[in-house]
């Protein structure tokens, strides 16, 4: 962290003696120099240093004038008096005008290098705990922006009030969203294979990816994780500004799509809504494209909704909302919803098969892919069981035999959410809010309040569920994912802390010691020697 110092003397001696006996490029320290106050004042004016040593009797301008003046453009400076004996009163008075100390002259250079030590300790400091909380403060303006458009976009909540949560406040009726939404490749049967920390790790990596991919395109957007494998970046504009260019919108997606590639070695497909959308129409906009993905299954692909003519081969928009209905009924364990739900679709598909049976049996794989992810989202559906849906889907089945599994994977998936506790649903809720927002400042208060229970209750639930307490876990978490992203990435150390929630790398370098036994250096070190 570079300061800035200046030294302020008329007597040539001293201010080089002042300049040279100080180690100042040692302390990372930029010099200037003044023959006086008001030389002094014009220099501090356009530099703005963190320390100046000062002597009291100059020419032109003294040090007490120079004090009153400059204190007048900043406060915060810390500032250290030369005086002669004679002139200790003004030293005196220097001090109640927030001058930090001061040295007398003939000046003592090792106990005025102490001092200059001790003063750039707190300068830094000072600047880290400033620097500390404004990431805080801006982190937090980040999370409740995006938590309000996740909640948009999954049709949890209404915007009543006029204004939405940004750096500065604007007015909903000035803003207007295009949509991008970003999907794994055959993620579903990919990700059977993985346990919950290799799902955990790769979905973390993406999201990383996706948050900075756009970021020197200098737009405003936000990158939320809608379900395991599935992102979607909200791309904000003021009124007028859209739809977007054909060439912009396929520009940014195919960026999207490279950073993914070449980051993770992943590919993604990516649907564009190029807007002007409403923040009320964001659900609707996410569901069109997701659909869209949905019945065009090749991989990396890049397709625009305003460039994709109605498919009469695809499902209807009744055929859709029948689909979405039975994962409604699923989240709400609401059997008799789910009963009326398949016979709806059993009694389309009646009619449609006699129209065309491929299209019937191609949306039933629709439907199946569609719930596995959901159900997994749910926590309702274990391994064992998807990967033997995936094995009966390779083979060639029958409108009739699709229509049995789904019935069979939303009631088998009902029991397991019926059979939950409430306290353990708000577990697998709490959970899932932290893995989204590791790399974040979270807290009891900020997971509490999301669940919609109080502090101490919360912190009863997750000992008595996971073992060990909320701290506990959570450092657990971080100090895994560190350790694989030191192991699988060439991130620098301070970047990956900042990634696991850690702004400080020493504090970073300090937990990950603790937990692992050796530094994050010399755990990847050992991976790099082969041990």
């Amino acid at each position: 962290m570079n300061l800035k110092a200046m030294l302020v003397d008329d007597e040539v001696h001293i201010l080089n003696n002042l300049k040279q006996v100080i180690p100042w490029e040692e302390l990372d320290i930029e010099v200037f120099l003044a023959r006086n106050g008001m030389e002094a004042l014009e220099l501090a004016s356009a530099e703005r240093p963190d320390l100046i040593l000062c002597d009291i009797r100059m020419p032109v301008m003294d040090g007490m004038a120079f004090l009153r003046e400059y204190r007048k453009i900043d406060s915060d400076c810390e500032i250290i008096m030369l005086t002669g004996y004679e002139e200790f009163e003004y030293a005196r008075v220097a001090l109640q005008h927030g001058v930090r100390d001061y040295i007398s002259k003939p000046i003592n250079y090792e106990e005025l290098e102490e001092t200059v030590r001790n003063i750039v300790g707190l300068i830094r400091a000072h600047k880290l705990e400033k620097m500390v909380a404004e990431r805080r403060w801006g982190r937090v303006v980040r999370l409740a922006y995006e938590k309000m458009m996740f909640d948009q976009l999954m049709g949890y909540s209404l915007i009543n009030e006029r204004y939405v949560i940004s750096e500065a406040d604007q007015n909903v009726d000035d803003l207007e969203y295009a949509l991008f939404l970003v999907d794994l490749d055959g993620y579903s049967q990919r990700s059977t294979a993985w346990n919950d920390n290799e799902r955990k790790l790769w979905n973390f990596a993406v999201n990383n990816v996706l948050q900075e991919a756009l970021h020197d395109c200098h737009i405003k957007y936000a990158a939320l994780q809608t379900r395991e494998g599935e992102w979607c970046l909200i791309v904000q504009f003021f009124k007028g500004m859209l739809p977007l260019r054909e060439e912009k919108a396929m520009s940014w997606a195919a960026k999207l799509r490279e950073a993914v590639k070449q980051n993770v070695k992943f590919t993604v497909s990516v649907g564009i809504e190029h807007g002007p959308i409403r923040l009320d129409g964001l659900s609707e906009a996410y569901k069109n494209i997701q659909r869209l993905l949905l019945v065009n299954p090749l991989s990396e692909q890049i397709i625009s909704v305003k460039n994709k003519s109605h498919d009469h081969s695809n499902p209807t928009v009744s055929e859709w909302q029948l689909i979405e209905d039975i994962v409604s009924g699923l989240r709400h364990c609401d059997r008799a919803k789910i009963e009326r739900t398949l016979q709806s679709l059993q009694s389309n598909l009646l009619a449609m098969s006699e129209q065309s049976l491929v299209r019937a049996e191609r949306l039933l794989h629709y439907v199946v892919i569609h719930l596995l992810r959901e159900m997994r989202e749910m926590d309702v559906i274990s391994t064992k069981e998807e990967e033997a849906v995936w094995k009966n889907l390779q083979h060639s089945v029958s409108v009739k035999d699709l229509l049995q599994m789904i019935a069979e994977l939303v009631h088998r998936s009902t029991d397991a959410a019926l059979n939950k506790k409430s306290s353990e649903l708000l577990m697998i809720s709490a959970k899932d809010y932290i893995t989204r927002n590791l790399s974040s400042d979270i807290g009891i208060e900020e997971i509490a309040d999301h669940l919609g229970i109080s502090c101490s209750y919360f912190s009863l639930l997750f000992k008595n569920h996971f073992g060990e307490t909320f701290v506990e876990y959570l450092t657990k978490q971080r100090m895994e994912l560190a350790k694989s992203l030191l192991l699988m990435s060439d991130k620098s150390i301070t970047q990956i802390g900042s990634l696991v929630g850690y702004l400080e790398r020493r504090y970073f370098t300090k937990v990950f010691q603790k937990y692992t036994g050796m530094t994050p250096s010399e755990y990847r070190e050992r991976k790099d020697a082969g041990i």
